[in-house]
């Protein structure tokens, strides 16, 4: 006897043509799945551009290069990494990592803010650092943004950030 977890055992006969039929009505099933979802992707991306929207404020840096502060598309804001200059000059707000901290923090509260969300919608934040003896100071300032619920996070340290920066933080929050 056959115990509870086998599974059923099936016995067909099949004949070559009856194996024949089945692997032709296979491919063409193969076939026409395949252009519907090529057809449904091709949808999906032409929707995608559509949902596009590009957030930007002045309450934080303008962006360096060739990317936007921030991008949301349906319910979900990707806020591109943030270093610690200040929005009205351009420079470093001070040489120290937290100071440094404290503005991308803030940069990225004031770009959330420009797109209808706040600190307690982050869901995902990535840390970059040039000194991973630097990570207890910037967790202390960044544990001040999330004292509740603090979103997933991965922190990495790296040999050199834009401009000489000493953090750099990306974030992704749902609203």
């Amino acid at each position: 006897p056959a115990s509870k977890s086998s599974p059923p055992v099936i016995h067909a006969h099949l004949t070559t043509s009856d194996m024949s039929t089945f692997a032709q009505s296979t491919a063409r099933i193969s076939a026409t799945a395949a252009r519907r979802i090529a057809s449904s992707a091709r949808t999906r991306s032409v929707v995608a551009r559509a949902g596009k929207q590009v957030i930007a404020t002045d309450k934080a840096v303008a962006a360096l290069g060739p990317y936007s502060q921030a991008i949301k598309h349906g319910n979900t804001i990707y806020v591109s990494g943030q270093i610690g200059l200040d929005p009205a000059t351009g420079d470093f707000v001070g040489d120290d990592v937290e100071s440094q901290t404290e503005r991308v923090m803030l940069s990225i509260s004031e770009i959330l803010k420009a797109a209808g969300a706040n600190m307690s919608d982050v869901v995902k934040c990535n840390i970059f650092v040039t000194n991973m003896g630097d990570f207890a100071a910037v967790n202390a300032i960044y544990a001040k943004s999330f004292p509740e619920n603090p979103p997933a996070r991965a922190t990495v340290e790296v040999p050199t950030l834009p401009k000489g920066a000493k953090i750099e933080i990306d974030a992704i929050a749902m609203v």
